[in-house]
């Protein structure tokens, strides 16, 4: 009760970096439920809504608008920077008649605006730029909730063109268990079949043989998936290096235990960046470390320069380097 979100790490971590891309993050969905589902939160603790559509995501990446669209939009960001400088010059007035409480709000408020006001500059110098080209085609939209693997694949692969054509640095991407109806599984050991529930009720199996069975061949088809992109980013050179080493792929559930909410020992992969991986590191339970730690050696590696974040303490997380 009274628990208020607060910036995600994403969020923060384009926060820091500033603008060098054209998109300062990517936040995208499968079978996302928009209004109540999203990794992105903002530092005061509003839900981002998530891009569960492909094709829309390929347009903003690499469909150039015509001229009068670009003036358009350009007008839209001179507009708002106007009512900021309105919104600014009227608190200003008031600025000699508060108290020092007040006044610190205040200031708290003018950096906000100043922010503000650097990402619509930002924003500007990029929509006078030419968008990047690509080879790859225009995908084509998976449109039943049922084929949810294939819709994982497709997001993943705009993630991938996303980072080829450095249109942004962070993306996210939510899979939405509970908005996943009966879906298609593709297992070697399952056979190609519709699962006999969705996919938030085969993790409430409640030890049934059946669900188990089918939650096992989905979790063994996320793998494949991950394994897919992982190889992908291996692949493709970016300069002198694999573009997975100039890439950090962290995957991972918000539950240890689904079927009775345990969310204690979440099961994590961190792949690429350079780190020295071909290992697990486990803890105790009763001796664990926040996984806010982690992220905190994530943000580090991007260049953030921060010792903390959210319930990070400063125990802190060997990850060594390559």
């Amino acid at each position: 009760v009274g628990f208020r979100n607060t910036i995600s790490l994403d969020q923060y971590a384009a926060e820091k970096l500033g603008q060098v891309t054209r998109f300062p993050s990517f936040n995208l969905g499968v079978n996302i439920e928009k209004a109540n589902r999203s990794l992105s939160w903002t530092r005061d603790g509003v839900l981002l809504p998530a891009e569960d559509n492909a094709q829309a995501l390929f347009r903003r990446m690499f469909v150039q608008e015509d001229g009068a669209t670009i003036k358009q939009q350009l007008n839209r960001l001179d507009e708002r920077g106007s009512i900021l400088d309105t919104l600014t010059d009227e608190a200003k007035r008031f600025n000699n008649r508060l108290g020092n409480s007040d006044r610190s709000r205040l200031d708290q408020y003018f950096t906000s605006v100043r922010e503000v006001e650097q990402r619509l500059a930002a924003a500007r110098e990029w929509e006078l730029r030419p968008l990047p080209t690509t080879g790859a085609s225009a995908p084509t939209p998976v449109q039943e909730d049922k084929y949810f693997f294939e819709k994982y694949e497709l997001m993943l692969s705009m993630a991938q063109l996303a980072f080829e054509s450095d249109s942004t640095r962070i993306v996210t991407l939510m899979l939405d268990a509970f908005r996943t109806p009966v879906f298609r599984l593709s297992d070697s050991q399952y056979g190609k079949k519709d699962t006999t529930d969705g996919y938030h009720g085969l993790s409430h199996h409640g030890q049934d043989k059946e669900k188990l069975r089918q939650l096992e061949a989905a979790d063994r088809q996320n793998m494949a998936v991950l394994g897919k992109l992982i190889s992908n980013l291996a692949s493709k050179q970016e300069g002198s290096e694999r573009l997975l080493d100039r890439t950090m792929v962290l995957w991972g559930s918000n539950m240890g235990e689904a079927n009775i909410h345990d969310n204690t020992n979440l099961p994590i992969i961190l792949a690429g960046g350079g780190f020295k991986h071909g290992q697990h590191i486990a803890y105790s339970r009763n001796n664990n470390l926040p996984l806010s730690n982690l992220f905190v050696a994530i943000l580090q590696r991007m260049g953030v320069e921060t010792g903390s974040f959210g319930s990070s303490n400063d125990k802190g997380i060997d990850l060594a380097t390559r």
